[in-house]
């Protein structure tokens, strides 16, 4: 038994069917494949709260999964009810509203897990809302097939084709459906591709971008076959649009191929710390297009990606994470330096973030005007930490070696001479 739109007798007949004893039998079963969808989605899910998600949503009956099982279990029912010798009236408009309200909770959920932070959720929440509880009373009432027939009759030509009305709405329809599948599809792969950070997540989002693209791409490709459009016929016009966006965007193009080649060979990796264009900061994170670095103050630049592959960058974390600091200090003069270097080392290498292996290292750089100038070197291997706050623990370390070791350090020293003229140097006379 296929479900048709119904004609005005048959409305007529389904309103007079509502007020009938075996509509309460029927309304039994609805709550009843209700209640058993909210079970079995219940028990899917487990006791433990989870996140919200596409097919559970935040509170089990909002999610896809709730209205698909109940939809499913419906239909059953419904099929099953002639056997029984039950007249469907009920039926004929629960099966409607669970469909609308399936697709209003898959365009929902989908594009909230997909663009969680976009302001055009709630618009289109509300505009797919007001679309399916529309066609659902124009499916119920009759109305939908009148309405499609007066839309089909309105055509006209693109290139060799005769494209209606209709086909234009049921082909924007159908893009908007694999469009938010595709969306779907995307983000199952890449919560499950990115769920564990290792050393490989380059690649995997690189399989993240391109299975989103492709899919979308094939979404398109069909959502204009189901609109009744050639795709042979817009060969001419896409060759002659592509050239012309091809030459307007070749930076963006180029843009969008070093990301990949980035992504691709591992040059630049996220959690390296690097330096371009004179900004130093840590690579948080790689998109097709851009490349986001941040620094040690908070602050973020977008770096295009060709620059990453055209200019110099300097990337302290490509080969070893490690990184020379190093610092200075001045003792006066008749400091016996031979004996006191080595507890400097000493006192350095108890600061926490300095690396034993290497090991620091004191030089006795030169002889300055006000004392010796000792230069102090050593490594570190998390220089996303920042390099400021270990070598002030480094000098303090110095300072209160000095302190406890009597070490001045000098300040700085000059002599001055005063010139006399010759009458200040003439001998005076006593009266």
């Amino acid at each position: 038994m296929n479900h048709h739109p119904l004609t005005f007798d048959e409305l007529q007949t389904l309103l007079a069917s509502l007020l009938q004893p075996a509509a309460l039998t029927e309304l039994a079963l609805v709550l009843a494949c209700l209640g058993l969808a909210w079970l079995v989605v219940w028990r899917l899910r487990g006791r433990q709260p989870q996140p919200p998600s596409v097919l559970f949503g935040r509170q089990l009956f909002d999610g896809v999964l709730f209205p698909l099982l109940a939809l499913a279990l419906a239909w059953g029912a419904r099929r099953a009810l002639p056997l029984l010798g039950v007249p469907v009236a009920v039926f004929k408009v629960v099966i409607p509203v669970l469909i609308s309200l399936a697709v209003i909770r898959l365009t929902v959920r989908v594009l909230s897990a997909a663009l969680p932070s976009s302001g055009w959720v709630k618009l289109i929440e509300r505009t797919v809302s007001w679309l399916a509880w529309g066609g659902s009373i124009l499916w119920i009432t009759g109305l939908l097939p009148v309405l499609m027939a007066e839309l089909d009759d309105i055509k006209w030509k693109i290139g060799a084709s005769q494209v209606s009305l209709r086909a234009l709405i049921e082909g924007s329809l159908s893009a908007v459906l694999v469009m938010v599948l595709a969306l779907w599809v995307s983000s199952v792969i890449e919560a499950r591709l990115l769920r564990n950070v290792t050393t490989d997540l380059s690649l995997r989002k690189i399989g993240v971008n391109l299975t989103r693209s492709l899919l979308i791409f094939v979404g398109l490709l069909l959502a204009l076959t189901a609109a009744g459009i050639d795709l042979t016929a817009l060969g001419v016009l896409g060759g002659a649009i592509g050239v012309g966006i091809g030459l307007g965007l070749q930076k963006l193009a180029a843009n969008y191929v070093s990301g990949f080649v980035i992504l691709a060979e591992r040059s630049l990796r996220i959690g390296d710390m690097v330096m371009v264009d004179g900004f130093e900061g840590r690579i948080s994170d790689i998109k097709t297009r851009y490349t986001v670095i941040r620094a040690l103050n908070g602050r973020e630049s977008v770096v295009p990606n060709e620059m990453l592959i055209t200019q110099r960058v300097e990337n302290s974390s490509l080969a070893d994470p490690r990184v020379s600091v190093v610092t200075t200090v001045q003792v006066a003069y008749g400091t016996d330096v031979e004996t006191l270097m080595p507890r400097m080392v000493e006192e350095i290498m108890k600061v926490p973030r300095v690396l034993h292996d290497p090991a620091p290292g004191v030089l006795l750089r030169e002889f300055a005007a006000d004392g010796l100038t000792l230069q102090i070197g050593f490594w570190i291997e998390d220089p996303h930490n920042g390099q400021l706050g270990v070598r002030s623990q480094v000098n303090l370390a110095i300072l209160r070696l000095f302190d406890a070791l009597g070490i001045e350090i000098p300040f700085p020293q000059r002599v001055v001479h005063q010139a006399r003229n010759s009458a200040d140097s003439a001998p005076v006379t006593p009266p």
